[in-house]
């Protein structure tokens, strides 16, 4: 088949806003329109959250990480896990679901072990997002944490896609700069609504370049996307792989140096990793 034709007619039926998600997500999405509407009480929130026990799971792990139970004091409900997270974080766990649950488009075995890699890679990139927004680059740790999970929206639904044109992504795919892929993000990103700042942010990680030392949205999420263990395989199949390359990444931030503070943040980043997961 032609890889890149069939790319291009993904692309472009997105472009027209033909987008397609899970029926089951609309839950999750009514979550984050409840979320945008300040009116909305914590048990009105609370309620909502509890009608969807994947979204509901996510929110009490969450609530429960290091990052934000310091204390110790686990939480066993809905309406105390609300509380304690607050609304931005909210809203990035409601999207986690929406875009996780693409992976149940992909029916194949095949492009469904893609997604789950590619939601791995999206995991520790939004981990490795909030804790160097937090304590490098100094931009809010939650925007940075939702960035990285939105990040990956337009690989999720190509390959959510994939079975609409077998063989797809079977192979490495010719002379694919990415351009589909971007194309594809922005009508996703629009649908579900991402504020203009974190759209931004990941049309810099599309541009690739990296300001040392790194100190806007796009540098933490282009730094959290280099330093992640697990790469996109989508990133793969378009012959930009980091195997064998090596990725070495470090720079003096004051009296200390990235790799210093990404070991001792560690267990935070595991911690977030672990919640999203879940």
């Amino acid at each position: 088949m032609d890889e890149r034709k069939a790319l291009e007619e993904i692309a472009a039926s997105a472009a027209r806003g033909e987008l397609v998600f899970p029926t089951h997500a609309e839950m999750a999405l009514r979550v984050r329109r409840a979320l945008d509407n300040s009116d909305t009480s914590t048990d009105q929130l609370a309620k909502l959250i509890q009608a969807e026990p994947l979204l509901a799971a996510r929110v009490v792990g969450m609530a429960n990480s290091v990052t934000y139970n310091p204390s110790g004091r686990t939480i066993v409900d809905v309406r105390s896990a609300v509380t304690r997270l607050g609304f931005k974080t909210l809203r990035a766990l409601a999207t986690a679901v929406v875009v996780r649950q693409m992976e149940e488009m992909s029916k194949a075995p095949a492009y469904r072990q893609l997604a789950i890699k590619l939601w791995e890679h999206t995991a520790h990139v939004a981990s490795l997002a909030y804790v160097i927004a937090k304590r490098v680059t100094h931009q809010d740790p939650d925007t940075a944490f939702f960035a990285g999970i939105v990040h990956e929206v337009g690989a999720f639904y190509l390959i959510s896609r994939a079975a609409d044109y077998p063989g797809l992504f079977d192979t490495q795919i010719p002379d694919w700069d990415g351009d589909e892929e971007a194309k594809v993000g922005r009508a996703v990103l629009k649908v579900l609504g991402v504020p203009e700042p974190v759209v931004k942010a990941i049309e810099a990680l599309w541009e690739g370049l990296l300001a040392m030392p790194p100190e806007t949205l796009g540098d933490t999420l282009l730094l959290a996307d280099q330093l992640a263990p697990v790469e996109s395989p989508l990133s793969e199949l378009a012959g930009m792989s980091r195997a064998g390359v090596g990725i070495n990444i470090d720079v003096a931030l004051d009296d200390e140096t990235l790799s210093g503070i990404l070991a001792d943040a560690a267990e935070e980043v595991k911690s977030l990793f672990s919640a999203l997961q879940a």
